[in-house]
């Protein structure tokens, strides 16, 4: 049975960082594209960033390029999300998921939430202004 916990979620101000972590469990964790998205209220969920090759290949929505790092250590199954120069405007539940894709992997497919198999309960981030 997959599991995908995250933690590190908070409330903290604009400018602030955060990390986030997702520990997985039940799959071959280095066989996976990790995924990180989120989701406001009333909003769809959003892709946020995406991690693939064990590390290797990594792709970020533009609002976040600059600002966030996605990495996993393979040795613990867990991939992280740090954050930082945190803004009022990612404010949202972050999720974590894991897509198994064959072939050759590109931007456009590791940020299709329609991809991603198996998915994490979520963490609240609030980043006051």
């Amino acid at each position: 049975q997959v599991q995908l916990v995250e933690s590190g979620g908070g409330l903290v101000q604009t400018g602030d960082s955060l990390r986030l972590s997702c520990a997985a469990s039940g799959l071959t964790f280095t066989s996976y594209v990790m995924g990180w998205f989120r989701q406001a209220p009333g909003k769809e969920r959003e892709f946020v960033a995406a991690d693939w090759r064990s590390g290797v290949n990594s792709y970020y929505v533009d609002s976040v390029k600059g600002r966030f790092a996605i990495s996993r250590d393979n040795a613990k199954n867990t991939v992280y999300l740090q954050m930082n120069n945190l803004k009022p405007e990612d404010t949202a539940v972050y999720l974590c998921a894991a897509a198994q894709l064959i072939g050759i992997i590109k931007p456009e497919t590791v940020s299709r939430t329609a991809n991603y198999g198996y998915w994490g309960q979520g963490t609240q981030v609030t980043v006051s202004s």
